[in-house]
């Protein structure tokens, strides 16, 4: 089921034990907490790009929040915020965010220990040369009380457009929450599920090993693609036209439209993707991943080159989802 797991991260909060929390810190603190990351982090292998938010333009920021590689709290802290991301972007530590670092480890879809893995490896680097703030009892020390302990949170983008069609959602939350974990959007807490996307994640970090929580979210992940799965297979069996149809008006839809605002794409997106997985479409699953990045606002800005309006902006959207479609992925 692994077509309906979208992407997988674990992020990891962490605070230096000799730093105030960000309640109490100063700037010449915060600028320290990068510059001892940066110095602890110089030796990594592979490279990666420094980039200190209040030097970068709002849209530059806007894509990285879209790529997940930055958080809205990064962002509302951008005097002192900074971010170190590895080239092909599975990598990324926030710091000065809620806590002095969010180290962030990515994987494509069904990936959750290789994500970990990513993020244990920056976080070993780290400790190997610095002391973390941490308690016998209480394990990693954080900014919010929920993110103490192991100071892991492990999460899962699903595609489940079938179980939001047909109702099901309030089951799947229900489930979640019996098994302590949560159910957002696709940018988290306070979100909402654009494109029949939603974010499976661990609710507390206190009280588990970190091997529990990313097993707990990968079984739950699996199970609700597999109730997906059914609900896919019923809605070919009880009425294929109609389900072909529906795919079909997307597909058609994006591949001919000259103006696409973001909330329509999303709509029709989930489509797109549905359509490619029970391979009804011509076009990949990885496609259509690859094109909901691409077309989200700020990254369809950046791609212009030049400050574009709204319109402008939908209209730019619209080519990219036709040359994408027109070229097969």
């Amino acid at each position: 089921m692994s077509y309906i797991i979208v992407s997988s991260r674990v992020r990891l909060a962490r605070n230096y034990e000799d730093l105030p929390f960000r309640s109490k810190i100063t700037k010449e603190q915060s600028e320290a907490c990068v510059q001892r990351t940066l110095n602890a982090l110089r030796s990594l292998p592979q490279p990666y790009s420094f980039l200190p938010l209040r030097d970068m333009e709002e849209n530059e920021k806007r894509s990285l929040l879209e790529s997940h590689l930055i958080s809205p709290d990064l962002m509302d802290h951008e005097e002192c915020g900074a971010v170190l991301i590895r080239m092909d972007q599975q990598i990324s530590v926030m710091m000065n965010e809620e806590d002095h670092l969010r180290i962030q480890g990515f994987g494509k879809g069904d990936s959750l220990a290789e994500a970990a893995e990513r993020a244990f490896s920056i976080d070993d680097a780290l400790q190997d040369q610095l002391s973390f703030a941490f308690d016998p009892q209480l394990g990693y020390l954080t900014a919010c009380p929920t993110n103490a302990g192991t100071g892991l949170r492990a999460s899962m983008i699903l595609h489940l457009p079938m179980l939001t069609q047909y109702k099901q959602m309030g089951k799947i939350n229900q489930l979640a929450a019996k098994l302590g974990l949560t159910l957002r959007g696709i940018y988290g807490e306070g979100s909402e599920a654009q494109g029949n996307l939603y974010q499976l994640s661990n609710q507390v970090t206190l009280g588990r090993t970190e091997k529990e929580m990313i097993d707990a979210v990968t079984a739950t992940a699996r199970q609700i693609s597999e109730m997906e799965a059914i609900h896919r297979a019923k809605a070919a069996d009880r009425d294929l036209t109609a389900l072909e149809d529906q795919l079909f008006r997307s597909f058609g839809l994006l591949s001919n439209a000259r103006l696409m605002p973001i909330k329509e794409f999303m709509q029709h997106w989930s489509n797109l993707r549905l359509g490619a997985a029970m391979e009804k479409l011509p076009i990949s699953t990885e496609t259509c991943d690859a094109l909901l990045t691409a077309a989200q606002p700020a990254h369809v800005r950046k791609a212009a080159g030049a400050a574009v309006s709204d319109r402008e902006t939908d209209a730019h959207r619209s080519e990219l989802i036709r040359q994408t479609i027109k070229n097969g992925g």
